[in-house]
């Protein structure tokens, strides 16, 4: 025998579960009715951290802080220069133009002198060269003028000494040497000065022209 299922049975069974769906549909709808709230308007003033009530994420947003301003002294490097001394600098007067022609080149260095070239002495002239006054006028001034040395006057030195020299045109005296060694060097010395310190003579003259002249002269010392 074949049993039959009845309709009802069925419906009955399917009646429960209904129920429990429907009562979980209306408990949501009344839930969702109590947390539903209006959206608070951002007004932007303020930074607003989002929960999500299920899952219980927080997200906050960060703001960066401005970048610190360069210190003063960092600053004073790129501070324009005061207007007082931008007026100063535009006010200098400009440099006078530079003279386009060139200064004149150095005079050349001196160079080395010539030594002026004497003329020849003469040892013969046609007039002899001559002491003012003559032989006797030159024997007579040294007798005057000698001056005996001491020492050669202690030893008892006596003796004639020959002395060269040189009469120019103008009857000065130079180039005055002694000629043989002389006696001793006191007397010698003495000679010199003698025909150093004589006034000037008369030059010596070639074809009636005064000329450079030597002269030789012997100077008698003798002790009375």
């Amino acid at each position: 025998m074949e049993l039959k299922k009845s309709e009802e049975a069925n419906n009955e069974r399917l009646r429960y579960p209904m129920i429990f769906v429907g009562m979980l549909f209306t408990g949501s709808l009344v839930l969702a009715s109590f947390t539903y709230s209006t959206p608070a308007e951002d007004k932007g003033d303020s930074l607003i951290a989002v929960r999500d009530s299920d899952s219980g994420f927080e997200e906050e947003v960060k703001v960066e802080e401005p970048p610190e301003t360069p210190p003063e002294e960092q600053q004073a490097d790129i501070t324009p220069p005061p207007q007082e001394d931008i007026k100063e600098k535009e006010t200098e007067p400009e440099p006078p133009p530079r003279d386009p022609t060139p200064p004149p080149p150095p005079p050349p260095p001196p160079g080395p002198t010539q030594p002026v070239k004497k003329a020849e002495i003469v040892d013969f002239p046609d007039v002899e060269a001559a002491f003012p006054g003559g032989a006797a006028a030159m024997k007579k001034w040294i007798q005057e003028n000698v001056q005996y040395p001491e020492i050669s006057r202690e030893l008892g030195d006596q003796g004639r000494v020959y002395v060269t020299f040189v009469v120019e045109p103008d009857g000065s005296i130079t180039g005055i040497d002694v000629m043989r060694g002389g006696v001793t060097p006191e007397l010698n010395r003495e000679a010199k000065r003698l025909v150093r310190n004589m006034p000037k003579w008369a030059p010596g003259e070639v074809k009636g022209k005064a000329v450079r002249a030597r002269c030789r002269l012997p100077i008698t010392f003798t002790l009375q």
